[in-house]
């Protein structure tokens, strides 16, 4: 009787040790190439602001990722919002460590104390205005970025929708590799291509 429960234990031993090695290796991550970073002092955000908002992007691209478990497009989508994350902070902890643990094809756990997408999407919607009026080249990125993401995020609300429509009728969509893929310098201060 008790070589049974052995040998019944050791096969669900194996059986956990397999699925939870086929599990860490079911995706392929790529991580962003954030370079020196697409903002600087002249963004219409201060620090303590820039953290938040990338505390919260991280939170957001963790859940969809842990309740896709990790597909394909919700690596894409993560991507994009790991990489704006660390735009705006480039420390953020969040962001480098959601980073660190899909490079090593862990899938993240969900973060309940996040804000539930259309909280987030009308925030981003708000401060993209906000940034727009202020006006600047990095103002205005980021305000075309959060106006895409949160019609995005929250497709039922009609403001965000309207606004991220109109900009990509009149500027077209937002080119994500400016965030995702940023040039390396190369020696002598020349931009290397792509990876």
């Amino acid at each position: 009787m008790n070589v049974r429960w052995q040998v019944v234990a050791c096969f669900l031993g194996l059986a956990a040790i397999t699925g939870a090695a086929e599990e860490k290796a079911k995706f392929d991550w790529k991580p962003p190439v954030i370079g020196a970073g697409a903002f600087t002092d002249q963004l219409g955000m201060l620090d303590r602001e820039r953290e938040q908002y990338a505390d919260n992007l991280a939170g957001y691209a963790a859940n969809r990722i842990a309740a896709a478990k990790a597909s394909a497009a919700s690596l894409s989508e993560g991507r994009r919002l790991i990489a704006l994350s660390l735009h705006l902070a480039p420390r953020n902890r969040k962001a480098l460590v959601l980073s660190f643990q899909l490079n090593r094809g862990i899938v993240p756990e969900a973060d309940p104390e996040n804000y539930r997408p259309q909280v987030l999407a009308g925030l981003l919607f708000t401060r993209g205005q906000v940034l727009k009026e202020q006006g600047g080249a990095e103002n205005l990125l980021l305000s075309k970025v959060f106006t895409e993401l949160a019609a995005e995020m929250d497709p039922k609300n009609d403001d965000a929708v309207y606004a991220s429509e109109l900009q990509r009728l009149d500027q077209g969509s937002v080119d994500w590799s400016v965030l995702t893929d940023v040039k390396r310098a190369a020696p002598g201060g020349k931009e290397a291509e792509r990876p």
